[in-house]
């Protein structure tokens, strides 16, 4: 589904996907980097160059006058209040900041910096209750009853991102993403009878369940310190292995295979897998991952298109590619109502 277009509020200001040469721009955004620079003429000192971000996008900015006092009164993380003319640059939009100061927390939502499902999180909520209530192995049910019984988990699970920023970077995208991969699983599980149903569900469920622990919102996705240090991976490994210790009996074959799962899912080696999938299960798993993944991926960029000619997205890093779009508006993919 299409990223819902943005509205302004009196308290945030314009948001940076609206922004345009000309204006000028009272509004809250996160500093994303700073860098105070040398003038051509060092006579003139420093200037600063910010880069300011919200859930639209980035717009680099500058500070030509007292940029070295005004440096020292934000960090990067922050979010600011500015005012500051738009002009362009090299084809670009670009602040002139002329006023700056750090802003409260009761100034600003969270929401205005971090994207949120398309699609409310309360309905898939209930999407994912009925997922569990079909599972019909019975230590399966109690490992995945073990965390989603849990209000407070279940909230954290309903609201985490996937990623920091490769795929469904938003609030609900980590849910938005299991509720993807169980329905591209529906038609696997015909072609392929053999797939044991309630272990693919549950490892759909849990594979990312350490991303609880990865992440956090404040105001926009960072790692934790135990995400940098550990990741998803053991993380995940950690909670499921803890969760199934306090299950009387559960078999040791299924703790194996579950954990093999989540240990598994990346698929590679230098996809930060540490272990390549070896079950029929863990394969399945892994491929139907990687396509919400990529197709996440390729959606979002082809949504933020920012190339004058329209044809084609800007070179992406992370896919070391443009992604083409076409040059037929009727079949643009805001307007084929494929997305939709």
């Amino acid at each position: 589904m299409p990223t819902p277009p943005e509205h302004s509020t009196p308290e945030k200001g314009p948001f940076l996907r609206q922004v345009n040469p000309g204006q000028r721009v009272t509004g809250y955004y996160r500093v994303r980097d700073k860098q105070l620079e040398p003038f051509r003429d060092a006579t003139r000192g420093r200037f600063l160059t910010v880069v300011l971000s919200d859930k639209s996008g980035e717009m680099l900015a500058r500070v030509w006058e007292n940029a070295e006092n005004l440096a020292e009164k934000f960090d990067v993380g922050d979010v600011v209040k500015v005012i500051a003319d738009v002009e362009l640059y090299q084809n670009r939009p670009q602040m002139v900041i002329q006023r700056l100061r750090e802003a409260q927390a009761n100034e600003y939502r969270v929401d205005d910096f971090v994207r949120t499902a398309a699609r409310p999180i309360a309905e898939m909520v209930q999407d994912l209750q009925s997922q569990l209530d079909n599972v019909e192995n019975p230590f399966l049910a109690q490992l995945l009853n073990y965390f989603f019984s849990d209000s407070q988990l279940l909230s954290a699970y309903a609201h985490a991102p996937a990623a920091r920023q490769v795929h469904h970077a938003y609030i609900g995208g980590l849910l938005e993403h299991v509720l993807e991969i169980s329905t591209l699983a529906q038609p696997l599980l015909l072609l392929y009878p053999e797939i044991d149903r309630d272990l693919l569900l549950a490892g759909i469920l849990l594979h990312d369940i350490g991303k609880l622990q990865e992440f956090r919102i404040e105001p926009t996705i960072e790692y934790t310190n135990e995400g940098k240090l550990l990741g998803h991976v053991v993380l995940g490994l950690q909670m499921v292995h803890s969760a199934i210790q306090e299950i009387p009996d559960f078999p040791d074959e299924l703790r194996l295979r579950v954990e093999h799962m989540i240990a598994s899912h990346h698929g590679r080696y230098e996809w930060g897998s540490p272990r390549r999938p070896k079950t029929l299960e863990a394969m399945a798993l892994h491929q139907l991952e990687d396509l919400s993944a990529q197709v996440n991926r390729f959606r979002d960029r082809l949504l933020e298109r920012t190339d004058a000619s329209g044809e084609w997205t800007d070179y992406d890093r992370s896919l070391g590619r443009a992604l083409y779009l076409g040059a037929d508006d009727s079949l643009s993919i805001e307007e084929s109502g494929q997305l939709s």
